[in-house]
């Protein structure tokens, strides 16, 4: 019996390296990444009680809606506010939505950079430069269009919080407490005080046309 010790030998690895990337698969990968998004659910109206919440997809499409809104009356890019309000949570598509209470035993925001950058890490370099410019700058807060961006975000929770005391889950009132403190915008500020003792249910009452 031989005393040797076996030789090691190096495994190669069964995953093939892409020599070169096809730009348009690699788009047409991302478009499917955000399609992901009309599945994943907002996670934090769960606690509320709220069983079949919105979209991530839905959330995103509002806040690029109230974006545009308040980039006019901000006087600042509606542009480039609608793009940051579009892409700012198409990381959930690989990691999901997760509710504050689960950003309290999470480092999140990591999570969020490294997706991101995988993201994008195949894509048309013109286009990742630009998606990788703006999320840094929504992420820092440095320009008046990321702070109209996020206003938008935290607005379009509110309103959606709004609409579900009107639905009838009334502990989605407990959002009301902190979020409001942290508008930056007078625009989006003077939303929510409005929105506050608004009838959700309004508009459509005032265009149902009846006939006998």
């Amino acid at each position: 019996m031989s005393l040797m010790r076996p030789r090691c030998y190096a495994m190669k690895s069964s995953v093939k390296k892409n020599k070169k990337v096809n730009p348009q698969a690699a788009a047409l990968d991302f478009f499917a990444e955000a399609g992901l998004l009309k599945r994943v659910k907002r996670s934090g109206w769960w606690v509320a009680g709220i069983e079949n919440p919105e979209t991530v997809a839905e959330h995103c499409f509002r806040c690029a809606v109230i974006g545009y809104y308040i980039a006019h009356c901000e006087d600042v890019d509606p542009y480039r506010v609608v793009t940051m309000t579009l892409f700012n949570d198409i990381h959930e598509a690989r990691i999901n939505d997760l509710h504050k209470m689960g950003h309290y035993y999470i480092d999140f925001r990591e999570a969020e950079k490294k997706a991101f950058a995988d993201q994008v890490s195949l894509l048309d370099k013109k286009v990742k430069a630009a998606l990788q410019k703006m999320r840094g700058d929504y992420e820092s807060q440095s320009s008046a269009e990321s702070i109209v961006a996020r206003d938008a975000d935290i607005l379009e929770c509110l309103i959606q919080a709004k609409e579900y005391v009107d639905n009838g889950y009334p502990v989605a009132k407990t959002f009301f407490k902190r979020a409001p403190d942290h508008l930056k915008t007078a625009t989006a500020r003077k939303l929510w005080k409005q929105a506050l003792s608004w009838d959700s249910h309004a508009w459509w009452q005032n265009v149902v046309k009846f006939e006998r």
